[in-house]
């Protein structure tokens, strides 16, 4: 009889935790890290292209220089910052954010300059850059955005009852999104 207690009590902890919610948290939690992964990969790819293709528009955009030289700059920055998947804290995201804002700045006054040099704009070189760049960008967006979903979707299961009993007992803790800049909610002004 004490076996067979000691056999249902096995089984009825084992039929708890998979209904628990334990796995799927596992789960979730692995798909937010997979979206972070994702995220930086979109920026890896930008760091690697950006100056590749930079090199290559340098020497039809010699009085452009400075400013090609600021997406570079503002790129080194960029790559220097990195955001470990286990600490996805409003903090570290927002740091990281903060250096990759400067980037997209820098390209923002690239792409600018483009308007002011209209003959800049007849280079294919040029143009190719802008293509890039424009699509680079998108695909970053993409990725942030399938990030914060995952984000949602994971801090919804963690703080949902009963799921939240089970994840401060194993350490599973809400996760942080990606916020827009300051000041991005105005339109961007353009002078020449």
């Amino acid at each position: 009889m004490k076996r067979l207690l000691v056999v249902l009590a096995g089984l009825f902890t084992a039929l708890s935790f998979s209904s628990c919610g334990y796995n799927t948290m596992v789960s979730k939690d692995e798909n937010v890290k997979g979206k972070w992964a994702q995220v930086e990969n979109a920026y890896q790819r930008r760091a690697d292209l950006i100056p590749n293709l930079v090199a290559t528009v340098k020497g039809a955009a010699q009085h452009e220089e400075g400013t090609l030289t600021a997406v570079v700059e503002a790129r080194a920055k960029a790559t220097s910052v990195n955001v470990d998947p286990s600490n996805l804290s409003d903090e570290a995201i927002a740091n990281f954010q903060q250096t990759q804002d400067a980037l997209s700045q820098s390209i923002g006054r690239l792409l600018v300059s483009v308007e002011a040099y209209p003959d800049l704009k007849a280079n294919a070189n040029f143009q190719e850059l802008q293509v890039q760049l424009e699509g680079t960008e998108n695909r970053i967006s993409v990725e942030r955005k399938a990030y914060n979903d995952a984000v949602q979707d994971y801090n919804t299961t963690v703080r949902s009852f009963p799921n939240n009993i089970m994840a401060s007992m194993f350490g599973f803790k809400a996760k942080g999104t990606f916020k827009a800049a300051e000041g991005s909610d105005k339109a961007p002004s353009v002078s020449f």
